[in-house]
């Protein structure tokens, strides 16, 4: 049954006493000396996430016997971001070898024994490639590096990066920037000729102008080609020819922003690759195309997919060289749409999709060492777990909808279901190697090591196997442990689930955490309340961890946290997730509005009169949306928006994407049905009614939301007369990478937070 807000009581937070409109408040630069985060050997705290040891993916050497995982810590003292990398065993007890990186850069396997490590030794300077010999018995207790690091070549560039070696054809292929001659050689020269041109303006003629956090110059990115092979006397050699593999092609890869090695993978002879559709404007479509070219360039790309698909990712070869296997989404225009896995046999010629049956979108695959499946990382009800998928018998002919036995139809199997992993690999003698967060820890590396085979049978010879005799079969193991000294001792709390009945009947999952000393039962309305909205708006609070959006930093500081996952959240199912779209001041709201009293009722311990609400893109329309329509009833004291939408119809204009504008809003933003719904759902129509206290946080590098709309939302808050607070980075994009920034960012937060609903004995 629904109430009406008023019987639930709830009010609209009382303004402070207000500014005259249009007076300008003086905002010192000096920190006031009346705020302090909450600091202690069980707090976990803002500083402490800063300098956290941050394990990046690991990468396995192809004897599956040790991993490699790059980390960075930032010392506050220092001002200085310290790189190593982290050599593990994955069978023995070895204590892990530590390798530090003075100049930073990329390292990767060459061989079982050695790591190849590309910088540049100076900036500006060509990156050069060293081979660093790795001693491992563990019989012994060894692991070592017993020879200095060995010069192999230099690179033209000191921007090559993306680089993946194949030791059986003794090709390493690297990703680069370059001019319309497409010759790493010239770049140089290039560069200087472009910055010495006598102006600085930048002329387009066609989108993309600016995309994620740059201007887009006259280079664009591409992939190259270079021999590397162990020589007699155990000396590594590069050559000294670069081949452009896609010159002349039109095909950049990887994609921008955020491609990476997971945009082409490479075979016996062969690379396969995704790159955006080349006779498509890139800034209003996702559409992109996946290719297969010989690694010697002497044929011109094949494309493999059949031309109706939109986004792809994730392509991928299997250990055969027979088949290859990517992600695709139906939609072009839509980069939340379902991703399905598409197999294509190369030697019969016939593609066909697997996942058509199941409602989750996979994130990254990899073939089994036998080819006889596909293990995969997707999204479900906020974690991202590892399945496996039976690859069926390829189909006489190229199919969308197969017709398959129903071993094949029945939802893959999951072999670990908590937290979120990623950077699969297969190694060794079929081993799955994987990195995994959660809440309570950032990345570690863990390792299925047996019975992978028998699973694989299981799944195509016995349909009514069930899922548990399935995951009986095999088990993960963790092998490091990078950051459990440093976190031991902390309060750190590993999420409380919990489920209501949201919009439309449909149940909706929230995410709950209790700070340090937290008692249930006991407590009543002691605790303040912090409810953190999620950006996308296609995206999910998930078992997860954050250098950026941390919930136990939040309830460390003192706040339970309350995260739900309202409609348009990811991991749920494609009709929840599509379900925002045109509607985003809708049904997403009655959500929190249910999961909000939800709380309030099964949680006696939250102090209602001392809540705030925070969140960012999305979650910061979400702020300002909330800023506007005061009969939700929250009873927010204070609001922080981070890079949200102020006017819909503007950020449809000055947005680098506008694909994403004109899918979620029905229409581009000139267009009537676009205008109709921004009329209904704008925050700025709604600014009349704004008159809770707002920090407003904007990163002038964010191209993907301009900083004008937090100006904006700023400058309405200052002409109510509302207390308001602006923050600019001018360095930062969407996110606020950079330590001391991040450090700012947490403090600007907890003392705005504080300010309105921290206790003052």
């Amino acid at each position: 049954m629904r109430f009406p807000l008023s019987l639930l009581g709830f009010a609209q937070v009382p303004l402070e006493q207000p500014q005259p409109a249009g007076e300008m408040s003086i905002v010192s630069p000096v920190p006031p000396p009346d705020f302090s985060f909450k600091e202690g050997v069980d707090v976990f705290s803002p500083k402490d996430l800063v300098e956290l040891a941050r394990p990046g993916t690991a990468a396995a050497n192809d004897a599956g016997d040790l991993v490699l995982v790059p980390v960075s810590k930032f010392s506050l003292e220092e001002k200085k971001n310290n790189k190593t990398i982290v050599i593990a065993s994955v069978d023995s007890t070895v204590q892990p070898l530590e390798i530090p990186l003075a100049r930073g850069g990329t390292a990767f396997w060459l061989d079982s024994r050695t790591v190849g490590h590309v910088f540049s030794p100076e900036e500006g300077k060509p990156q050069e490639l060293y081979a660093i010999s790795v001693k491992f018995e563990a019989e012994s207790n060894i692991l070592s590096t017993p020879d200095p690091p060995a010069p192999v070549g230099e690179f033209p560039t000191s921007t090559s990066a993306n680089f993946q070696y194949s030791s059986d054809s003794g090709i390493l292929v690297f990703s680069d920037e370059v001019y319309a001659d497409g010759q790493l050689e010239t770049v140089k020269a290039q560069d200087e000729a472009w910055e010495n041109r006598g102006n600085t303006a930048l002329v387009y003629d066609s989108t993309y102008e600016r995309h994620w956090d740059h201007w887009i110059g006259p280079k664009k990115s591409s992939l190259f080609s270079v021999s590397l092979y162990l020589a007699p006397g155990n000396k590594w050699i590069m050559g000294r020819t670069f081949l452009n593999i896609l010159k002349d092609t039109g095909h950049h890869v990887p994609v921008e922003p955020f491609g990476g090695t997971d945009d082409f993978d490479i075979g016996p002879d062969r690379i396969i690759y995704t790159t955006k559709a080349p006779d498509l404007p890139e800034a209003w479509h996702t559409k992109q195309n996946v290719y297969i070219v010989a690694v010697s360039g002497a044929e011109k790309p094949r494309e493999l997919t059949s031309g109706k698909q939109g986004a792809t990712h994730s392509p991928v070869w299997s250990k055969q060289g027979n088949k290859v296997a990517w992600l695709e989404q139906d939609k072009d225009g839509y980069e939340s749409d379902r991703s399905k896995v598409v197999v294509y046999d190369l030697e019969k010629d016939v593609r066909f999709t697997i996942t058509q049956h199941w409602d989750r979108s996979p994130d990254s695959i990899v073939f089994s060492k036998s080819g006889k499946s596909i293990i995969a990382t997707a999204g479900d009800r906020a974690k991202i777990k590892v399945f496996i998928l039976p690859v069926p018998p390829t189909p006489s002919a190229s199919s969308e909808h197969p017709a398959l036995g129903r071993q094949y139809t029945k939802d893959p199997v999951p072999l670990i279901e908590s937290g979120s992993s990623g950077g699969l690999q297969i190694v060794g003698e079929g081993r799955v190697i994987f990195t995994r967060s959660c809440m309570t820890s950032p990345n570690d590396v863990w390792v299925v090591k047996k019975n992978l085979d028998k699973l694989e049978d299981m799944l195509h010879e016995d349909a009514n196997a069930t899922r548990s005799e399935l995951q009986s079969v095999v088990q993960a193991e963790q092998i490091t442990r990078f950051t459990g000294d440093a976190l031991s001792g902390k309060t750190l709390h590993p999420g409380s689930e919990f489920y209501f009945e949201g919009a439309e009947g449909k149940q909706v999952q929230g995410w709950l955490l209790t700070p340090p000393g937290f008692q249930k039962g006991v407590d009543n309305k002691k605790w303040p309340v912090v409810m953190l909205i999620h950006g996308g708006p296609q995206g999910a609070w998930e078992d997860q961890w954050s250098t950026r959006w941390n919930p136990n930093v939040f309830a460390n500081q003192g706040y339970v946290v309350v995260a739900m996952n309202p409609t348009g959240s990811t991991t749920f199912g494609q009709e929840f997730t599509d379900a925002i779209t045109e509607d985003w001041g809708g049904k997403p709201f009655v959500d929190m509005q249910k999961g909000w009293k939800y709380v309030l009722e099964h949680f006696p311990e939250i102090d209602s009169n001392r809540a705030v609400a925070a969140g960012a893109s999305w979650g910061g329309y979400a702020i300002n949306w909330i800023q506007g329509h005061p009969e939700y009833g929250f009873g927010f004291k204070a609001l922080f928006c981070h890079d949200g939408v102020f006017d819909s119809i503007y950020n449809g204009y000055s947005t680098d994407e506008l694909f994403f504008f004109n899918h979620d809003w029905g229409s581009a933003p000139y267009e009537s049905k676009a205008r109709e719904l921004a009329e209904k759902f704008s925050p700025v129509n709604f600014v009349h009614k704004w008159s809770t206290p707002q920090l407003t946080v904007h990163g002038s590098k964010d191209y993907r939301l301009p900083e004008t709309d937090g100006i904006g939302a700023f400058h309405a808050l200052q002409g109510r007369g509302i207390p308001s607070r602006l923050v600019i980075f001018p360095d930062e994009n969407h996110w606020v990478l950079n330590h001391g920034n991040s450090l700012k960012w947490h403090y600007e937060v907890f003392r705005w937070f504080d300010k309105y609903v921290g206790r003052k004995d």
